[in-house]
């Protein structure tokens, strides 16, 4: 992976528990990448990342209306300790989770990389401190370097649900399954009360926002069902299959398109997922 130095930024921005800005000491190493979709940055190279492998739960998302959020104990936990790891303190927000100020302004730091999703967000394994290696250089980021990065750390917190696409090395992979499952059993962060598999109840977008706490892909999917008008989930799996959301079952090596495959609805209010989502591999294309 591409190994780029640079700092951290959160002023006038709305950090998550899997996204934050980042500048490159030297912009010109966007260049060095050659993914199927460039990194959206601006004139000073400024970018935002999603932190790979990671999905926390959202403390904003408008999809195709007005912002909406999930049960805020774990997102705001999940920014907060992200924000922690990486050095900043006295962090005050705007109510639309804006950064107002923080201390410091920025921290120094890194990032692995391979490229960049479909939206142009740079996919990368956030360092801090001193990098391993020559800012610009290509580093073989094995299993102990991934146990000190930010994502790891999310995954170990119980604060974050494992994702994987396609582009994650099987080895980092395994790690993190790991890594989540001990977590699971710790009863830590939001394990305690998730019902991604167990079964969630929803009767109305309030369900999603203040109550169920379930995987954000899942989560931003309901959204926007509900958002057609139709309250009941009977058509949320035929919903599911116009996504074509393309992954693959690793348990069983199921190839397979939209998400209907994996999703059970009973009585019309509740849905699971028949698989963990650490049994999934995305592509984006």
């Amino acid at each position: 992976m591409l190994l780029i130095q640079g700092k951290f930024q959160i002023l006038n921005a709305q950090p998550d528990g899997d996204s934050i800005h980042f500048t490159p000491d030297n912009p010109a190493e966007w260049d060095l990448l050659h993914g199927a979709h460039p990194v959206k940055r601006n004139g000073q190279g400024r970018t935002q990342l999603r932190l790979d492998a990671i999905d926390a739960l959202e403390t904003h998302y408008a999809g195709n209306g007005p912002m909406v959020h999930q049960p805020l104990k774990y997102a705001h936990a999940a920014s907060a300790e992200l924000l922690d790891w990486l050095g900043f303190t006295n962090v005050q927000r705007k109510p639309n989770e804006t950064v107002t100020s923080a201390t410091p302004a920025e921290v120094p730091g890194f990032i692995f990389t391979r490229g960049a999703d479909i939206h142009g967000r740079c996919v990368s394994l956030v360092g801090k401190g001193t990098p391993p290696g020559t800012s610009g250089t290509e580093v073989n980021v094995d299993v102990p370097l991934l146990r000190t990065t930010a994502n790891h750390h999310m995954i170990t917190t119980g604060l974050a649900y494992p994702t994987y696409y396609r582009n994650l090395f099987p080895d980092l992979r395994e790690e993190l399954t790991a890594a989540a499952h001990q977590a699971q059993a710790a009863g830590k962060g939001l394990w305690p009360e998730d019902v991604t598999t167990s079964g969630a109840k929803v009767t109305g977008m309030s369900s999603l926002t203040e109550d169920v706490v379930i995987l954000p892909k899942l989560f931003r999917r309901l959204v926007d069902y509900l958002r057609l008008g139709d309250t009941s989930l009977t058509g949320f799996p035929v919903f599911l299959a116009s996504k074509a959301d393309r992954y693959f079952i690793l348990s069983t090596g199921h190839s397979t398109t939209g998400l209907d495959f994996v999703i059970e609805v009973t009585n019309g209010q509740t849905v699971r997922m028949t698989h963990p989502v650490e049994d999934l591999v995305f592509d984006e294309g």
